[in-house]
């Protein structure tokens, strides 16, 4: 199982957003090069990077910045704003390992097919739900589409990775929503990153205990957890490992 530290990009800045509202904002590093190198240095495999301002807008703005993160060394799995095969062709020019659709996913199939065709294991999708629907465009819009529903459609053209958030906990510190995840785990046979909730070493515990009845989950995002000291990343990495 992995650990997955989350740095989400705003401004060149790097923040976090409570429950994804642009007005709560929280700076943690004016520059999110100074935060990935952090993470490398303490061992991590991968970063999950996300530009809140393409998510927000719909075109990423801070592919220079995740250039930079990439040059590290570590994976780079990169969200936000990745609504078309040329932008994810971008990223993946900048270094990016693997690239996260979200809006564009959960309403064009073909999209998808041609995401998977021309990128194959580097294509995640990203399905953030609330309260079991999806919300997209930087998680502003609940659509009425079923999660489970969506994972089960994007598994089947051939996704290889879901990334699961679960909104109502992203960024709380209230624990994971693990029957969440779980019905998502049995619902596909495709990797699955498990997001939201994690505020100490005990959920992390948890998700490790699913993992062990589910080989199809891949691991967690941790992110405000970390960027507050509540968990320490050499700590979660010994734990996986």
């Amino acid at each position: 199982m992995e650990i997955y530290p989350a740095i989400d990009i705003r401004g060149g800045r790097c923040v976090r957003l409570l429950q994804g509202k642009a007005d709560q904002e929280t700076e943690y590093f004016a520059d999110p090069v100074d935060a990935a190198r952090r993470w490398v240095e303490t061992g991590t495999r991968w970063i999950h990077v996300v530009d809140l301002d393409g998510a927000f807008t719909g075109e990423p703005a801070n592919l220079p910045v995740v250039e930079k993160i990439a040059a590290l060394g570590a994976k780079v799995q990169l969200g936000g704003g990745m609504r078309s095969v040329e932008v994810m062709q971008q990223a993946v020019d900048a270094g990016v390992a693997r690239v996260v659709a979200g809006t564009r996913a959960c309403r064009d199939e073909e999209f998808v097919q041609e995401a998977v065709s021309r990128f194959g294991g580097k294509v995640a999708v990203g399905i953030d739900a609330r309260d079991g629907k999806v919300a997209v465009k930087g998680w502003v819009d609940t659509t009425d589409v079923s999660a489970l529903d969506l994972a089960r459609r994007v598994a089947g053209l051939g996704v290889g990775t879901l990334i699961h958030t679960d909104i109502s906990t992203d960024g709380m510190l209230t624990g994971p929503n693990l029957a969440a995840q779980e019905e998502l785990l049995n619902a596909v046979t495709c990797r699955v990153i498990a997001s939201g909730g994690v505020s100490r070493r005990e959920d992390v515990a948890n998700l490790r205990e699913l993992a062990g009845r589910y080989d199809n989950l891949d691991g967690v995002i941790v992110g405000k957890a970390l960027y507050e000291g509540r968990v320490d990343l050499a700590d979660l990495l010994s734990l996986v490992r």
